[in-house]
């Protein structure tokens, strides 16, 4: 199969050596979101629910940008520098996705780039 790159300019351009999301078949591979604008590739000011809010956001463009929508994600993995930021996460996310809800892992980790508090990749099923 061939792998198609998905780029949208709703979402943050790559900061690195990756595309925003990669296609294979009916399987779209979405790279992880920190909560950066789109529009300045700046991070978002605000408290910790306005940066998630941005990481959901991103996602939900570049998911629409592949021809799908957060509905889709079959699995969601979430980085936490601080794991008791989790319970807004759970509280947020219901915001953004509704039952059933995709597969998840939520990892506290050391540091993330450009000294995120939250990361966000996953992987989403189109066609099913």
């Amino acid at each position: 199969m061939t792998k198609q790159i998905i780029h949208t300019d709703q979402a943050p351009e790559a900061i690195g050596t990756y595309s925003q999301a990669v296609r294979v078949g009916d399987t779209v591979y979405l790279s992880g979101q920190i909560p950066l604008d789109p529009a300045t590739m700046d991070m978002v000011e605000g408290d910790m629910e306005h940066q998630i809010r941005r990481v959901f956001d991103n996602l939900r463009a570049v998911a629409r940008a592949a021809g799908g929508e957060l509905a889709d994600v079959a699995k969601l993995n979430i980085f936490l520098t601080d794991l008791a930021h989790f319970p807004l996460v759970n509280q947020l996310m219901a915001e953004y996705f509704s039952e059933p809800y995709p597969a998840r892992a939520a990892v506290g980790v050391a540091s993330l780039p450009k000294g995120a508090q939250v990361e966000m990749d996953a992987v989403m099923v189109l066609g099913g």
